[in-house]
């Protein structure tokens, strides 16, 4: 008897819901234009799937070092549980909360041409230069492996017999590989190009993306192998695919720039081994990504003399203070709405502002376009430079140019009133460590940032108390 053709269903490629039609609007997550029509896997049982996992199972058994499956908590080695492999990058070793955690599932995401497989090999060059007795496995499912070899030959990578190769997008030929070299680290380039036969979707679909996770998962824990996994980036600026993505691996890196800038930050926004908010800057040259040790100078300008609507503030990215520089320009407006343009920064964040220092400030910008910037691109969503910004949009205004050496901290509230910011100590410390001669402060900051800051130290209760200061 002839076997009836499977129904189609239609799945949601942001977060996976299943339909038997086709949806203008996904009932779960609400995304517009998300149902695709896929096929059910009918070729693929349920105990054939089951068995496959359970031979997965005994194979990345094979690769680990565990001969029973549980073990007592007394008896795990504390400090093997806290073992962690150094990638030669500061940066990267920082974001990661001390080092790569042996058998950590790690997802990198990152807009197309950011650098994502130069970080790759530059990490692989890195933890062979720290741990020699390491073997490295990198698939790639975008690029040939000439492609590769050349990129590891500008940037002076050597394998030294340690870094293997493959040009792959089947799972289980990937899987056969890691099996036969048993690898410590394997870097899986990119999710959304890779396939298994246990899914008859198409590659990057919803339903193989989780088959892909959720075995590279097993791998990571069971095997013990450390694997990195590199998804692409939406236009909205989020990881592909849905969000039960996130939620299984161990750590989530970004991997952001602007495409005029040589910089490149590496963002952590999820680590089961550390800290999260995490930041290590880069800046990337024809052989490779370089470490800024001192990332305070990529964002603040070298001017010789101060000029108005420029102001400094001390912006908290994880555990690390970064000075910025936030650049405020005031023009008269010839529309009937003037316009609130930020680039850095919130637009709402912008109008709030604006409202708090035409209310509290008087200042006239009922009538004024105002362009708001944060210089080097990068993105700030803190509260705490919101007193930074009013100064440089007073300065603006007033065209009254604020002292290069001053920087500004604190939030402000709706009613005008300054509150201060988390770590004000911290962020002071590296104010000082740069030359800057003066703070301006909430009225109710710590008491002991002003006996132990040893810089001037100018505080404000109300926002409309700067112009006392800056006059």
């Amino acid at each position: 008897m002839k076997a009836k053709n499977p129904k189609t269903q239609y799945v949601c490629q942001e977060c996976g819901y299943t339909a038997a039609k086709w949806l203008g609007r996904c009932p779960t997550c609400e995304a517009w234009n998300s149902m695709l029509e896929e096929k059910p896997d009918a070729n693929v049982s349920v105990a054939g799937s089951l068995s496959s996992v359970r031979e997965d199972f005994k194979a990345y058994k094979d690769l680990g070092k565990k001969s029973q499956d549980y073990v007592s908590l007394d008896s795990v080695d504390s400090a093997t549980a806290k073992r962690r492999l150094f990638t030669g990058m500061i940066e990267l070793d920082r974001t990661l909360g001390g080092g790569l955690v042996p058998d950590a599932f790690t997802l990198l995401g990152g807009d197309p041409g950011i650098g994502k497989s130069t970080l790759l090999l530059q990490l692989a060059k890195g933890l062979l230069d720290q741990q020699p007795e390491l073997k490295i496995l990198y698939v790639s499912g975008e690029e040939s492996l000439d492609q590769i070899a050349a990129r590891a030959r500008r940037m002076k990578v050597e394998g030294k017999g340690r870094i293997f190769l493959a040009a792959e997008t089947q799972l289980e030929r990937v899987f056969a590989t890691v099996h036969e070299l048993k690898p410590d680290v394997l870097f899986m380039d990119s999710l959304q190009t890779f396939s298994s036969n246990y899914s008859q979707s198409a590659p990057g679909s919803v339903s193989q993306v989780r088959e892909i996770t959720s075995r590279l998962m097993m791998l990571a824990k069971t095997g013990g192998v450390a694997v990195w996994l590199v998804g692409h980036v939406t236009k909205e600026g989020s990881i592909a695919g849905p969000k039960t993505i996130e939620h299984m691996v161990d750590t989530v890196l970004y991997f952001e720039g602007e495409g005029s800038q040589s910089y490149r930050l590496l963002r952590t926004v999820k680590n089961r081994f550390g800290s999260t908010n995490e930041l290590g800057v880069f800046e990337m040259e024809s052989d490779g990504l370089k470490e800024v040790r001192n990332p305070s100078s990529l964002f603040l300008s070298e001017r010789s003399e101060s000029v108005s609507g420029v102001a400094i503030t001390a912006s908290l990215e994880g555990s690390r203070p970064l000075l910025v520089e936030l650049q405020s320009l005031v023009v008269p407006s010839g529309l009937a709405m003037p316009r609130r343009t930020a680039v850095g920064m919130e637009q709402s964040r912008l109008s709030i502002l604006a409202a708090i220092l035409e209310r509290h400030m008087g200042l006239p910008l009922i009538q004024k376009d105002l362009f708001f910037n944060v210089s080097g691109g990068l993105r700030l969503s803190e509260p705490a430079i919101d007193l930074a910004a009013a100064a440089a949009i007073w300065s603006s205004v007033e065209e009254i140019s604020i002292p290069g050496d001053w920087m500004f901290l604190g939030e402000l509230a709706l009613t005008g009133e300054v509150r201060r910011a988390p770590l004000m100590d911290v962020r002071i410390s590296e104010a000082r460590k740069l030359g800057f001669s003066t703070v301006v402060v909430p009225e109710n900051s710590p008491k002991k940032i002003f006996s132990e800051s040893g810089i001037k130290i100018l505080t404000v209760s109300r926002v409309r108390d700067l112009v006392k200061i800056l006059k």
